[in-house]
């Protein structure tokens, strides 16, 4: 049954350039969003960038341009790239435009109105680099970087108040915080007294941010801006229908990110009296051997490698690549080696040879065409209800979020292929049985048909020109059946979609 999904990425902070981290969370919500267009749902994906804030400020000073021009660089670069990937978002949104600006100015004025917030006075450490007032245990086990001591007064969101209703909520809906994991270090944090948010900064100190619409010597706490654009994006105050058709959303976020997510952004929601996201699902990280990717360690991997590897062999890997072997449930490694393994493995050895054998014993046997089969036999029939076991696990997993478990399901089902080739024998049937080994061959093409449809959004040029070359008047990202294939049509020309990567050209790279 079709039904309407909102997912969305985070915003992507405009203070460095996009990278390995960026990119996983952004094409992993292009799959899933795929998946659900294949299977009929009316789908609205978001992403953007989320431009206010203090280290915006400052990166612009240093380089003698203002907040804006440096928005527009860091903005567009990351348009850029979701371009070279060829993503299906419906909508990127920047938080200096004018619609979301209306809106953090309406729920500010709102909660205000409501006795949200208040103003008071603070004296403690404040995190310049995390943009964030920490607590005295914070500052003493060296959680943030460049803390300073700060005396100065704010506007606070009462953001106490709604603890033990969150604790509730969370307790109540289990899919909420995904996984449980992340859901159990939500509640593990709000064990400790909940307090209320700073939700202002003084312009004396931070000009680039939206305005308070209640004090104008304000502007507004960044986390409180950027996570309001998940609404406005869906049409709040905007578009009444769109806001109801697709709101609550699914969010997929990496895990340093978990706290404002799960804690900041349902209390504001609570307060403003709107639904609550249905999912919020915190990703773990890229690592290289074994250590989070940082510039400071060296083992940082930016999108120009990444680039040279989608040169190398296709930017399909490296989208399937992120979907298999990524972090999804747990921290993930990151590797050229495992890399190209993956793809010599899944890609070049499964699938690529698949279909160089199978068009290879059409066109020597049967000129080429389709051929005709005769009844299906037990392994036929076995491989037909295989390949519907499969595409009902795989929407089982969608609906979870579990990609890498896709995936794996997917390029299962093509090993499973291979092996029932290797069973029948289709080369030793066509001379002695060969209309036999016309219903085998039929049936591993119409299997092989099937896993193409099921891997499209993980793979979607390379699946699409496997169509072209099956020439079988198919549209890709469809879901299909089993055994629909034109017997007696000539299949298009042939050629090699997977390669194999020399490995021994890894230490040339």
């Amino acid at each position: 049954m079709s039904q309407s999904f909102y997912i969305t990425t985070p915003l992507y902070y405009v203070n460095d350039q996009p990278h390995i981290g960026s990119s996983y969370t952004t094409l992993i919500v292009d799959i899933i969003s795929m998946y659900r267009r294949m299977k009929g749902d009316d789908v609205f994906f978001l992403t953007g960038t989320d431009e206010h804030g203090q280290k915006v400020q400052q990166a612009a000073e240093k380089n003698g341009i203002t907040p804006r021009e440096h928005c527009d660089i860091y903005a567009i670069r990351f348009q850029e790239l979701w371009s070279y990937f060829n993503l299906s978002n419906d909508d990127f949104i920047r938080t200096t435009e004018s619609r979301h600006v209306k809106v953090v100015q309406h729920v500010l004025q709102m909660l205000f109105d409501k006795g949200e917030i208040y103003k008071d006075s603070y004296e403690g450490w404040y995190s310049i680099a995390d943009e964030l007032f920490i607590s005295e245990k914070d500052h003493e086990e060296g959680n943030h970087r460049d803390v300073r001591r700060i005396s100065e007064t704010n506007y606070y969101f009462k953001m106490s108040t709604y603890q033990d209703q969150l604790i509730e909520y969370i307790n109540e809906h289990p899919d909420f915080i995904q996984p449980v994991n992340r859901k159990n270090e939500i509640l593990s944090f709000l064990k400790q007294p909940l307090k209320d948010l700073c939700i202002s900064r003084p312009k004396e100190r931070l000009a680039w941010g939206i305005e308070l619409p209640f004090d104008s010597a304000y502007v507004t706490y960044v986390w409180f801006d950027a996570l309001l654009n998940y609404i406005t994006a869906a049409g709040y105050l905007s578009d009444d229908t769109k806001f109801q058709t697709y709101w609550p959303a699914v969010h997929l976020i990496g895990k340093d990110i978990l706290t404002t997510h799960c804690v900041y952004w349902p209390t504001m929601l609570m307060a403003m009296g709107i639904p609550l996201p249905k999912t919020i699902f915190a990703h773990g990280w890229w690592t290289s051997k074994g250590q989070k990717m940082s510039k400071s360690l060296g083992n940082f991997i930016d999108m120009e490698t990444i680039q040279a590897y989608c040169d190398n062999v296709g930017k399909d890997v490296y989208r399937y690549f992120m979907a298999k072997e990524g972090p999804l449930l747990n921290d993930s490694d990151f590797s050229k080696e495992r890399f190209y393994q993956t793809y010599n493995t899944d890609l070049a050895n499964d699938f690529g040879n698949l279909v160089n054998r199978i068009f290879k014993l059409i066109k020597k046997y049967y000129n080429g065409k389709i051929p005709l089969p005769g009844n299906l036999g037990k392994e036929e029939q076995a491989m037909k209800i295989a390949a519907e076991a499969c595409q009902d696990a795989i929407m089982t997993h969608l609906e979870k979020l579990h990609v890498n478990a896709i995936a794996i399901e997917a390029v299962a089902y093509v090993t499973s292929i291979n092996k029932y080739l290797e069973k029948t024998e289709p080369w030793k049937l066509a001379k002695t049985d060969p209309d036999k080994a016309a219903t085998v061959l039929y049936t591993a093409l119409a299997s092989l048909r099937f896993s193409a449809a099921l891997l499209y959004p993980l793979l979607p040029k390379k699946m699409s020109e496997f169509f072209t070359m099956l020439n079988n008047g198919d549209v890709p990202g469809t879901l299909m059946q089993w055994q629909d294939l034109h017997a007696g049509r000539e299949l298009g020309e042939m050629k090699a979609l997977f390669p194999r990567y020399d490995m021994k050209l890894l230490n040339e790279e």
